[in-house]
């Protein structure tokens, strides 16, 4: 088969570049002039979406930090083009604030750098029309360089970007698609203390009605809302399917031959369920274990590899060897890398036996009980899950340890433990290595580890450590109600 076409986001002028018929994206470096479009690509795309929107009224421009979190301004609709040319200026430390937006001095990224503003330029396929808001509005996704046009790297999505072009200069194009789970809460009835409740909990027994029809029917204008947004913004929705939990449902995306661009439809899949749970009178959430007694929201990857053929690499008898080579590579670097890939507080609260959330590093086929699995398929479909994020972990940094962590185990032709039989929590099984429960566990391996610096690039491995320090850090200092009515 034909290598599925990939998206060439070609931000600046290019001075060097992988060849686009190898796949992903150009990495470039060096501004164009002042006035100058960044390609003729965004050129193109920029003209073509102010003649369909001519009476466009403003512009929400959109950057992810490395928490994942959406950051950005609005702006009036004529702003819009010069995120097509030299770019909007953003100070470069907003890629060092903390999941509350504080700034952590330890970055490196604040004052002590005189707080310097970068260029952010548009990301190619990400301009689309806001259905939700209430004036004409447009939202393009930015990404940042530095003032001398290099790419920034402390921005998660250069980040991947170089990922996947190093993984493209060595013959491996990633197929990604994700999965997220989400709740949808009524903001009218609230938990004693203050929690908006899932839709259909506290009516009688708890409705779970997994797979069931009834609860998406009964949503169904919010859902189709879902999917016209997702349309107008070119995002590939798959299935919609009620989950495990009373108001808990997922997303399935469409596989991209671009992971980088697979990365985007998450963050602005997020960004579409939260807009159009508001405009329902509803509150979407995205939190890893919102509730104790309730599943947790996890985000699913499924990745393959091609080669330069378009051919999966994973296909026929000697494609399974680079199989599992993949899983043995990543279940080396599970446990090192899980502040990756459950990267809050919170999220620890979700790796629970008999959760569906994975315990230990481990892997089979066909079981959902474990970290890594090898779904049903076809062999030209053939790939792995990777089932341990957060649904609100950085899908840009879940996706380039994913792919280090396969490329590492492929080169090195490593080989994975022995499949789990059954449940992978159960206590009277070997199960291989634990993964840690516990935020400040995770850390002290991520501190240890020189498979992030490998993953992130120097500069995002050490602002993504002192981030999480700060946010374990503020979590040790609050006295939590349960504390104060047990022990005043």
């Amino acid at each position: 088969m034909n290598r599925p076409e990939t998206t060439i986001d070609t931000d600046v002028k290019p001075s060097s570049s992988v060849s686009p018929e190898a796949g992903g994206e150009i990495s470039t470096k060096g501004a164009g002039p002042c006035g100058d479009f960044i390609s003729a690509e965004h050129e193109a795309e920029y003209r073509a979406f102010v003649e369909e929107h001519p009476d466009l009224e403003a512009v929400e421009f959109l950057i992810v930090d490395p928490n994942g979190i959406i950051r950005g301004k609005w702006a009036p609709g004529d702003s819009l083009k010069k995120a097509f040319q030299e770019g909007v200026n953003f100070p470069m430390s907003l890629h060092g604030l903390d999941v509350w937006g504080r700034e952590v001095e330890e970055t490196g990224l604040h004052i002590e750098t005189g707080d310097k503003d970068g260029y952010c330029r548009a990301t190619r396929g990400s301009l689309a029309i806001v259905p939700w808001a209430r004036r004409k509005t447009a939202q393009v996704l930015l990404q940042t360089f530095t003032p001398e046009g290099e790419p920034f790297m402390a921005d998660s999505r250069q980040v991947l970007k170089h990922k996947v072009a190093e993984a493209n200069a060595k013959g491996f194009f990633p197929v990604a698609a994700f999965e997220l789970e989400f709740y949808l809460l009524d903001p009218e009835k609230q938990d004693p203390a203050g929690m908006p409740t899932p839709l259909g909990a506290g009516e009688g027994p708890d409705r779970l009605r997994m797979y069931g029809l009834d609860d998406l029917a009964e949503n169904a204008a919010l859902f189709d809302m879902i999917r016209d947004a997702a349309d107008a913004q070119n995002l590939p929705i798959d299935t919609i399917i009620k989950e495990a939990a009373p108001g808990q449902f997922e997303v399935n995306l469409k596989h991209r031959a671009d992971p980088l661009r697979a990365a985007d439809d998450v963050i602005l899949l997020r960004r579409i369920v939260m807009g159009c749970a508001r405009e329902h009178g509803l509150t979407a959430t995205f939190m890893a274990k919102p509730f104790i007694d309730y599943a947790g929201n996890g985000m699913h990857v499924h990745t393959s590899m091609l080669d330069a053929d378009g051919q999966n690499i994973f296909a026929g008898e000697t494609g399974r060897e680079r199989l599992l080579s993949a899983v043995a590579g990543l279940i080396d670097t599970m446990p090192e890398s899980l502040i990756l890939y459950i990267n809050t507080w919170n999220g620890f609260r979700r790796i629970t036996p008999g959760s569906y959330a994975p315990t230990h590093a481990v892997w089979a086929e066909n079981n959902r009980s474990v970290a890594l699995r090898i779904p049903v398929s076809t062999e030209e479909n053939r790939r792995v899950e990777h089932r341990i994020s957060g649904a609100d972990a950085n899908p840009y940094l879940v996706m380039a340890a994913i792919i280090q962590g396969m490329i590492e185990g492929i080169e090195a032709g490593a080989k994975p433990p022995p499949p789990v039989e059954g449940s992978a929590y159960d206590e009277t099984a070997d199960l291989g290595r634990e993964l840690p429960d516990d935020m400040d566990d995770a850390l002290q391996l991520a501190l240890k580890s020189r498979f992030i610096d490998r993953a992130l690039g120097p500069l995002l491995a050490k602002v993504y450590r002192d981030l999480k320090r700060a946010e374990i850090i503020a979590f040790w200092s609050e006295i939590t109600p349960l504390e104060r009515t047990t022990y005043l």
